[in-house]
């Protein structure tokens, strides 16, 4: 079997993936807490616009801007397969992460009735692990596509959740003081032992 762009492979599988994360991820958003408080419009603008812009990017049929469809590396199997190893790996963590947090979780940035500060499962590893995992999806989804416009989705899906989760970490200090002062000091960000 030869691999390349054009295989019914590659046309059905990530986006099935993706919608089977989405499909989840719908499901489970009835089942969530009251809210006290929520970011403005704009501020959920700011950061979902970019992440929407990203997704487009990655999986637009065509995105011939300045080159982007060039490759970065040489098509493979294995990258192929790389790839879809590391999208189906992000969003599984990022599954992990929505069912710890359970009736606390919310899309946009909000505070909830009797929010509580969860610190277990995939979030002893990592403050935020659902932008973790959707990190690694795209990272995953680009490499098995191989083109450079792979790698802008990824920077700039990065760049919206790091903007997402500073708002986040603000609110979690102010709701929850020294604890989230200690639980910010012992454990990373996005990525376990680095940031």
């Amino acid at each position: 079997m030869t691999f390349d762009l054009d295989t019914q492979l590659h046309r059905w599988l990530f986006p099935a993936l993706w919608a089977a994360w989405a499909f989840y991820w719908w499901l489970s958003s009835h089942d969530v807490k009251e809210t006290t408080r929520r970011e403005p419009f704009v501020s959920r603008v700011l950061h979902l616009g970019p992440m929407a812009l990203a997704a487009a990017i990655l999986w637009s049929p065509r995105f011939d801007v300045l080159g982007l469809e060039t490759r970065f590396m040489p098509w493979a199997p294995w990258v192929f397969w790389l790839g879809a190893a590391v999208t189906c790996g992000g969003l599984a963590f990022a599954v992990w992460a929505r069912r710890t947090i359970g009736r606390n979780w919310s899309a946009i940035v909000t505070l909830k009735q009797d929010h509580e500060l969860v610190t277990s499962g995939p979030y002893a590893l990592v403050r935020h692990p659902i932008y973790t995992g959707l990190l690694f999806g795209f990272l995953g989804s680009a490499i098995a596509l191989g083109q450079w416009r792979g790698l802008l989705a990824v920077a700039i899906f990065y760049l919206a959740a790091l903007r997402k989760y500073r708002l986040e970490e603000r609110w979690m200090r102010e709701r929850f003081g020294i604890a989230y002062d200690a639980y910010r000091a012992r454990v990373r960000a996005i990525v376990p032992f680095l940031f």
